[in-house]
């Protein structure tokens, strides 16, 4: 009899445990959380990308289909359009859309989530101590905030000059982070009234903005202070091989109707070892002389190696 009776009592405990689970899970999941993206040349990424974020369990992600009319598309990420997870905006043929993309993609969706990331898609969360962001983002830390700024950690080419069908993540693994570089990207929160996107990093200036512990931050429109990268970032493979660069400066630029190839060669290699192997594929490639390469590398006082 007594041992029925044990078995009654743990049973009862039992239920009490999982009803309290139960609970805690409902508690924690009581919001959703949305990321917004926008995609051009992006096909050989953007599943991996897609699968990153599903690991972190982000309820739906829309993307802005910003490829040009005649060229790719993403029809073959039909299964993940399934149950309504991913969501895909013909935004095609358009010029520099990004701020009106997440504006679109902000006040479209304002009474649905809770949180809303807006990223690339070469831009992958990572928030080391957390599997579920819905876990993340219910610390009471961020209670006072109402936007979480999450710095870059910038991955380098990894002296590849060639595109491979390995992921990202097995192909870049060399990080360069000056002490002087700042940018990241936002998480903010949902309902938040006469919310005007004015960058791509920080979105607005009439935010409370924190870091990824909690801290305020206090600033203009963009972070700059030496990050601390331990646990929460993002992880930036913006360059990827010298091969893909170039047609990530070919595509155009998301942001502003001006594409500035130059400029954005010279920033390429503020992160990359230069070496002449890539200014020559470059010049050959973009037709710009080799010569005006090595020199404006010269004057900003710049290594040039041999190989």
């Amino acid at each position: 009899m007594k041992f029925k009776f044990i078995l009654k009592l743990l049973y009862k405990w039992k239920l009490i445990l999982i009803l309290i689970f139960l609970l805690l899970t409902i508690e924690n999941r009581k919001f959703k959380v949305c990321l917004c993206a926008i995609a051009k040349l992006e096909n050989k990424y953007i599943i991996e990308f897609i699968e990153h974020y599903k690991k972190y369990k982000v309820d739906k992600i829309i993307i802005y289909d910003n490829n040009d009319l005649n060229s790719e598309n993403l029809d073959f990420l039909r299964d993940y359009t399934k149950n309504s997870f991913l969501e895909i905006i013909d935004y095609r043929g358009k010029i520099a859309p990004q701020l009106k993309a997440y504006h679109e993609c902000y006040y479209k969706h304002h009474n649905e989530f809770a949180w809303y990331l807006f990223v690339d898609i070469d831009e992958f969360i990572n928030i080391t101590q957390y599997s579920d962001i819905h876990d993340y983002l219910s610390q009471k830390i961020f209670n006072h905030y109402n936007s979480i700024y999450l710095n870059y950690n910038m991955h380098t080419d990894n002296d590849l000059i060639f595109y491979d069908n390995r992921s990202l993540i097995e192909r870049f693994p060399k990080i360069n982070q000056p002490n002087n570089f700042c940018l990241g990207k936002s998480i903010i929160k949902g309902n938040i009234p006469n919310l005007h996107f004015l960058s791509t990093h920080v979105l607005a200036c009439n935010l409370t903005i924190c870091n990824g512990f909690g801290k305020v931050i206090k600033m203009n429109r963009i972070l700059c202070k030496i990050p601390d990268y331990k646990f929460n970032f993002i992880e930036h493979y913006a360059f990827k091989s010298t091969e893909e660069f170039i047609i990530k400066l070919n595509r155009g630029d998301a942001l502003f109707k001006f594409n500035n190839i130059r400029a954005k060669i010279f920033y390429y290699f503020r992160f990359n070892k230069i070496t002449l192997e890539k200014i020559n594929f470059i010049a050959k490639n973009l037709n710009i002389s080799i010569n005006y390469i090595i020199k404006q590398l010269l004057n900003k006082n710049y290594t040039i190696y041999s190989n």
